[in-house]
């Protein structure tokens, strides 16, 4: 199979369904020769600012000469840049060489009367298959969803696991409470391991504490109340920690607890024999971009686009608005997947806006349709009104906007439109 091939099989894999567990993702692994036993990972897992963590460490470790191997989900403007190495993401015709492979082990699979994997266990297999063969130093791996049952937990030499901040997500798949949700995240901890954790809620602390001490692994708790924010503005932030100042040109006061736990963890990486200097570190926080996390897209009006999408994003999108633009008109641009809690993110965010338009994610069976999005809006703000595309809610906001200088346009929700959307901006604007 070519590139668009392998992509039409994995979109097709879709079809047959999930089952719960790993016992398909092992039987597959196998057949391949299990090659997410050839290197170490570092392994990511929690709610929100997983991809910002990963996103510090993978430029720092990469800016010092380590080869470092980066798989996350998803992703913003090319579907390849969620199998990556040292900066550089897979190659068509690689991708396609190891999805092929990959498609004779699951007509092997079926042959036998075996379910047929998803397409993120296919992606997954893929960036194992990729990762071995390129012989990465080190790879950072995010979790899909939740932990313990996630396809990426099907690896064992886990030398550092990170959990970011735990909230409400995926109620349906990972539980009703707290604690239920951070016992499936905890999942990805193995023994042997060290853990790093960002400061969490009492319930989901409680759980990681207990895991811990029941596997007998170290933990550290990254507290980004040590760190002190001396300035900040859209464009970026300076905080100073453990009596060192550091920059970021990430925005968003939810960005400094990201960079502190990556700070952590790279000082436990370090214990761990890859080593980072003191410099190195702050170099690579400066160096870190990661697109479509409060980023700044176009300064006249002000555009930012964020992938809040669930309870917890959305409270640090409602702090984040209070803290940079309070006073000014903002105008929302709003797309959502129906599974998510868009309902919960509107009661914590819409009041906020002067306007509300809503988009439906294209291309996506999940997606919301626009005016059912614009409904739930309305019982929150009455401004609120669908458009028929992405281009047309970009060419309405900026309408909205007009040359007000204190007009700010946010555009949030899934992840999944943000692509599309930076491009019809760019269009747009000329």
């Amino acid at each position: 199979m070519n590139y668009q091939e392998c992509r039409a099989y994995i979109d097709d894999s879709a079809k047959y369904g999930s089952v719960l567990g790993l016992d398909n993702m092992r039987e597959m692994l196998d057949r391949l020769g299990n090659p997410q036993d050839a290197v170490p990972y570092v392994h990511v897992a929690g709610t929100n600012g997983k991809g910002s963590v990963i996103a510090y460490l993978y430029t720092t470790l990469t800016r010092v000469g380590y080869k470092v191997g980066r798989y996350i989900s998803p992703t913003l403007y090319s579907y390849r840049e969620r199998l990556e190495i040292a900066g550089e993401k897979i190659s068509q015709e690689d991708f396609a060489k190891y999805v092929t492979e990959i498609s004779r082990s699951i007509d092997q699979m079926t042959a036998v009367g075996m379910n047929h994997p998803t397409p993120f266990e296919i992606e997954t297999a893929a960036a194992f298959l990729y990762f071995k063969e390129e012989n990465c130093d080190l790879v950072l791996l995010e979790t899909g969803m939740g932990g313990n049952l996630d396809a990426t937990n099907i690896v064992k030499n886990t030398k550092l696991a990170v959990l970011v901040s735990i909230s409400m997500d995926h109620m349906s798949f990972l539980g009703n409470t707290l604690g239920e949700i951070a016992e499936k995240k905890a999942g990805i901890i193995k023994p042997g391991c060290r853990v790093v954790t960002t400061k969490q809620k009492p319930e989901a602390a409680q759980v990681i504490a207990d895991t811990c001490n029941k596997l007998h692994v170290p933990c550290v708790v990254s507290d980004p109340d040590e760190a002190v924010l001396e300035k900040e503005s859209v464009f970026g932030q300076t905080f100073s920690y453990k009596g060192e100042e550091f920059a970021i040109s990430l925005a968003g006061v939810y960005q400094k607890e990201n960079a502190v736990l990556a700070l952590n963890a790279l000082e436990e990486l370090d214990r761990l024999g890859w080593t980072t200097t003191m410099e190195q570190r702050k170099d690579g926080l400066l160096h870190t971009s990661w697109k479509g996390r409060f980023t700044v897209i176009n300064k006249k009006p002000l555009f930012i686009v964020d992938g809040a999408h669930n309870a917890g994003a959305a409270d640090k999108m409602a702090e984040s608005i209070r803290h940079y633009f309070n006073g000014k008109k903002l105008i929302y641009i709003m797309g959502v997947f129906a599974d998510k809690e868009y309902k919960i993110v509107l009661e914590k965010t819409a009041h906020f806006a002067e306007k509300i338009y809503t988009i439906e994610t294209p291309d996506n069976p999940r997606a919301l349709p626009a005016e059912e999005l614009a409904k739930a809006a309305r019982v929150y703000n009455s401004s609120a009104e669908s458009t028929k595309s992405i281009k047309d809610a970009v060419e309405k906001a900026f309408s909205c906007a007009g040359d007000d200088e204190n007009s700010v346009i946010l555009a949030f929700g899934s992840l999944s439109f943000i692509g599309a959307l930076t491009d019809a901006v760019e269009e747009y604007v000329g």
